[in-house]
């Protein structure tokens, strides 16, 4: 598992999840800022009307023979008459309620102040507005999520980055008693393999030589996955020319000796004339592992089906086995995950093989029933899968 990518993953979630329990206080906050905003505009039309009532009240038409009508930069306002029809006029908006008080259509909001009879230039109302603007508030709303999101992200970060590190430590561990593991196996393994190799050539077969020799081929299957898991950051895989169908009828090959201790058969149905362009090391990962976990949770008498077939445009590689079944499909690629721990291992074969499915771009599907058993299938595409 990498823990990086862990911890970032549920950083956003967790501030997802955050921000969507914070969308009825912000949208509360946002009612209650615009009607606070509408009541502001209100005071400030208010303001307004004052200086225009103001300016008419002190304007002499003995002095003067026309009235200089106020002007304001950010507000209209005019003069109607009992009718509601315009005087002197600046407000271009349509105003839809002819009634004294403050209304507010459609973002523009207006005063209308009634005024006394016949006091100024016949008119019956006052009537100032303005463009009413909530763009500050939601300016305000986004820049406050955005921090407490950043604020949030980064703590569940931190936290979960501290949480993980127990965790780590266990891993670590793991990784090095594998390496550690090694260096101990290699050693008897090979002399193990040897000996029965040479007893074989100058004997009759014996049973029991032949469970040794399936006993040890486990083994190596387990070696082979740490060596991988140890080397695969360090080194390059180069891509060669592989007969699909002959390099997988060699694997098989390979357990039938494995299988023949649960007394278990491999049927395969292979097509020939399938090349891939991969690397061989980690093909081999990819079928041992699916070969030995398929032998490892089938059960006593049980049948392996292996099939390989292609078309003009991917191959399809697949293992069924009528076994115990997966309860927990997405946990099986998890690095040191075992469904059964009566079975052995040490959890790392699947986690290798997702490795390397994914940074080669190849698709698996995996029907499982639990208690019925399960069929793993693997598809190539071009360029991996050379056309004929």
């Amino acid at each position: 598992m990498n823990d990086k990518r862990y911890a970032l993953k549920n950083a956003f979630w967790y501030t997802m999840l955050v921000a969507v329990l914070l969308l009825t206080p912000t949208y509360l906050y946002v009612t209650y800022m615009k009607y606070v905003t509408e009541i502001q505009y209100e005071f400030k039309l208010k303001e307004q009307s004052h200086l225009i009532l103001r300016a008419m009240e002190e304007f002499d038409q003995k002095e003067k023979e026309s009235f200089d009508y106020p002007r304001f930069q950010s507000f209209q306002s005019g003069l109607y008459d009992v009718h509601f029809l315009p005087i002197f006029t600046l407000i271009n908006h349509p105003l839809s309620v002819q009634e004294a008080g403050y209304h507010i259509e459609e973002g523009y909001a207006y005063l209308v102040v009634a005024l006394p009879e016949r006091r100024y230039f016949e008119a019956s109302y006052l009537v100032i507005g303005g463009e009413l603007s909530y763009v500050r508030i939601y300016q305000d709303v986004i820049i406050i999520l955005l921090a407490i999101a950043a604020l949030i992200f980064v703590l569940s970060l931190f936290f979960l980055d501290r949480f993980a590190l127990p965790f780590q430590r266990v891993n670590q561990r793991l990784d090095r008693f594998i390496k550690d593991s090694m260096h101990e196996i290699n050693t008897p393994l090979s002399i193990i393999n040897v000996n029965v190799d040479l007893y074989n050539r100058s004997n009759p077969t014996n049973k029991y030589l032949q469970r040794i020799k399936a006993a040890t081929k486990t083994l190596a299957t387990l070696y082979n996955d740490m060596d991988y898991l140890i080397k695969n950051e360090r080194l390059s895989f180069a891509y060669e020319t592989i007969d699909l169908g002959r390099y997988l009828q060699e694997r098989i090959d390979y357990f039938h000796e494995v299988a023949a201790l649960k007394n278990i058969s491999i049927e395969a149905s292979v097509s020939l004339g399938v090349n891939l362009m991969f690397n061989p090391t980690q093909l081999q990962r990819i079928i041992d592992n699916n070969l030995s976990n398929a032998i490892k949770y089938s059960h006593e008498g049980g049948k392996i089906e292996v099939s390989l077939v292609f078309d003009d445009t991917q191959c399809i590689m697949a293992f069924r086995d009528d076994g115990v079944g997966i309860k927990e499909v997405e946990q099986i690629f998890e690095r040191y995950y075992r469904e059964n721990q009566d079975k052995g291992g040490f959890g790392i074969g699947l986690n290798i093989v997702k490795s390397i499915i994914d940074k080669a771009g190849i698709d698996l599907h995996i029907d499982s029933h639990y208690g019925k058993g399960s069929t793993f299938s693997y598809t190539f595409y071009p360029p991996i899968y050379l056309l004929a």
